[in-house]
């Protein structure tokens, strides 16, 4: 895993066992790796692991059952929600960064849809419905 120096480390766990839930790569009841075979695993220190843990248990994504370990909590809607709460997120930095750029809503919808239908692949990409002169 590579981390980004920006983000604190434990925030770029939790966020990639969210992806694992969404993805179904984690399934509800699964257990997850223990803190300190996690933390061997990609290399940081086991205080972060466990302070990840915690968070996504006060977040109610999973639990954790005292000699046991920490599974993924049991319910069906959690991959959904964890989706949704990460297609606002990545949806408002989008319009956020297009805003700044001086792009209008309707535009970065208009860019948006030029994009996907291209295949994500940009072959200039123009901002405006002019002709080039």
């Amino acid at each position: 895993m590579r981390f980004e120096p920006t983000i604190p480390i434990y925030l770029q766990v939790m966020d990639e066992i969210k992806a694992q839930i969404v993805s179904g790569k984690l399934k509800p009841g699964q257990q997850l790796p223990s803190v300190r075979e996690l933390a061997q695993n990609i290399q940081v220190n086991p205080n972060t692991i466990a302070r990840a843990y915690q968070e996504l248990e006060r977040a109610g994504i999973v639990f954790t059952r005292r000699g046991q370990g920490t599974f993924v909590r049991e319910e069906e809607k959690i991959p959904v929600i964890l989706k949704q709460e990460k297609v606002q997120a990545v949806l408002s930095s989008f319009f956020k960064e297009m805003a700044s750029l001086g792009v209008s809503p309707k535009e970065a919808l208009s860019l948006a849809r030029n994009f996907s239908a291209e295949g994500g692949k940009s072959s200039g990409v123009r901002t405006d419905s002019r002709k080039p002169k």
